[in-house]
């Protein structure tokens, strides 16, 4: 990529080019100088992943009080009710400035068209076909780059926050972009960088899914929530050497079977609604039933059978699934899909209140980064896009404190760091083991069903690795850099291994938070399994908060 030179100084740095970043960017005051990092390019988020809708109570069958109830129904006991009656009341209008934008949802004549997912009580998904996300980041990201006051800046790492230490107050961030590590001032800094799905073996998130706004913000201080509830996607496309792609709800939603090896509709065993029951749900019946039947739990699968859909539905409303499940060899008109559950979207985050305020000044996080407790232990389906763009659209009423002139910084002297290729050879090997073993210890020992001694003995050796981690040369280099100095390197590859020690620093953070949430939170519920503490608990009706090394329960909920 060129090199392009950026500002020492915007008024609002966004981290992260999802829905949630593009939206917010877009939304803040047009006068406003705004700074969009993202660190692949404009166009791979998870939002471009996300295949089954955006869910708003727009038909006149539905409202918003019944898209709360059944929010609040999936939540589990754990829904700010505020919070949920604020994004399901914003909902339909949300939903007008995305077509308004460009938007291009699916219709019947001239209405939206609606589809079913598991949860809702009426039809209330909004779709473009199965590639919801993709068209409307894609409309988003087409408006971002049409704005003047926006610089996209590409292929950039946030690593760390910088607070202002006489204050508290969150004034900037330190990036490594094109071989450098530069800090850049901002009067407001937002998080919007998704959610940690790659710590799971098994995920439905991309590559860049690695948790990054969550723990540099833990780093700083910030207070987070809720972070063993992980939603775990019933069903995703699971073949030897294939991503573990997602086979949206909404093909359940349209008719779709879940079988077993015998063709039997195993889910009703677990639930009355079936394949329809939440996600959480129909995910442990898949668990569970692989345990009793299967030989090798790594490679075991049930069976989505879209058969039952008429076949011009299936080419109108899943042409992406259709193609993809070709591509692995698996023909949908004819034979079942093999699905696994995989993680698919982390619940908890960063405490920001409604106006996606942080605990620290002038620092803010929105979308699947934040808690803003719309999902409570376990989000409703199409709930996601939907916080994105209700919660962005509030950055429209951002108040920035004057920070000053950058010359009011001193200006720090470059500090360099050089191995030689068989030492940088070593560091690389060593961080490319740990990115290899830490997803599959987290899927082990936090995936689906938790226990008290598989999590313990999985935190020590997460924080054993941390240790081996930090004895790091280019970790310690790193680490010991003060606010405002430079740095540059003299590494082979510099953007890959200061990227890979960036995610792994960060994922290593991730699992322990995880891993520590899940053995803290002694009942189940939600998304949160454990197999030694099966049921609620009314004493568990709480928030787990953590900052710094410090866990608490919130005070009851009602």
């Amino acid at each position: 990529m060129s090199q392009i030179d950026i500002p020492s100084q915007f008024d609002v740095l966004v981290v992260g080019a999802g829905a949630a970043g593009l939206y917010t960017a877009l939304c803040l005051p047009e006068s406003l100088r705004v700074g969009l990092i993202t660190k692949e390019t404009v166009t791979l988020s998870a939002s471009d992943w996300a295949q089954g809708g955006i869910a708003a109570a727009v038909s006149p069958e539905d409202s918003p009080t019944l898209h709360i109830e059944d929010t609040i129904l999936a939540g589990a006991g754990l829904c700010d009710r505020n919070a949920v009656e604020f994004l399901a009341q914003l909902a339909p209008n949300c939903i007008q400035s995305l077509v308004n934008l460009g938007v291009a949802f699916d219709r019947h004549g001239q209405a939206l068209a609606l589809t079913l997912e598991a949860a809702h009580s009426r039809n209330r998904v909004l779709h473009a076909a199965d590639t919801t996300g993709r068209e409307v980041t894609t409309t988003l990201t087409t408006q971002v780059l049409r704005r003047p006051n926006i610089q996209v800046i590409q292929q950039a790492l946030a690593l760390s926050l910088w607070i202002e230490p006489e204050t508290g107050r969150c004034q900037g961030i330190s990036l490594f972009y094109q071989g450098k590590i530069t800090w850049v001032r901002a009067s407001a800094v937002i998080l919007a960088t998704g959610g940690g799905g790659q710590v799971f073996a098994q995920t439905t998130n991309p590559a860049v899914s690695t948790g990054d706004g969550v723990a540099i913000a833990y780093r700083a201080g910030v207070i987070l929530r809720d972070l063993e509830f992980v939603q775990f996607h019933p069903t995703a496309l699971t073949k030897p050497g294939a991503d573990r792609f997602l086979i949206s709800e909404a093909v359940r939603g349209e008719g779709a079977h879940l079988i077993d090896n015998e063709g039997r509709r195993f889910a009703f065993d677990y639930h009355p609604a079936g394949e329809l029951a939440p996600r959480d749900v129909v995910s442990r019946a898949i668990f569970s039933h692989l345990q009793r039947t299967a030989v090798d739990l790594a490679t075991a699968h049930v069976w989505l059978d879209m058969r039952p859909i008429p076949a011009d539905k299936i080419r109108h409303r899943f042409p992406n699934i259709i193609k993809v499940c070709q591509h692995w060899g698996v023909d949908v008109f004819h034979e079942p899909i093999p699905v696994a559950p995989a993680a698919h979207y982390w619940m908890g985050g960063i405490v920001a209140d409604l106006m996606n305020r942080t605990n620290i000044k002038s620092l803010y996080a929105v979308g699947e980064t934040a808690s803003t407790g719309v999902h409570g232990a376990n989000r409703l389906a199409s709930n996601s896009l939907l916080e994105c763009i209700v919660f962005g659209a509030q950055m429209s009423q951002i108040e920035l404190e004057n920070i000053g002139l950058p010359s009011e910084i001193p200006v720090l002297p470059s500090r360099k760091f050089s191995v030689d290729a068989s030492e940088g050879n070593i560091q690389q090997a060593h961080l490319e083991a740990l990115r290899e073993k830490l997803p599959r210890l987290v899927w082990e020992n936090a995936g689906i069903c938790r226990e008290q001694s598989k999590l313990e003995t999985a935190i020590a050796t997460v924080e054993s690795w941390q240790q081996d981690f930090a004895a790091l040369p280019l970790s310690q280099f790193l680490v010991a850099l003060r606010p405002a100095e430079p740095a540059n390197f003299d590494l082979p590859d510099v953007e890959r291994q200061l990227r890979l020690w960036a995610e792994t620093r960060n994922l290593l953070d991730v699992a322990n938070l995880i891993l520590k949430s899940a053995a803290f939170r002694t009942e189940s519920r939600g998304g949160h399994y454990r197999l030694d503490y099966s049921q609620p608990d009314p004493n568990w009706q709480v928030h787990t908060l953590v900052q710094t090394h410090y866990w608490w329960k919130s005070s009851l909920l009602s």
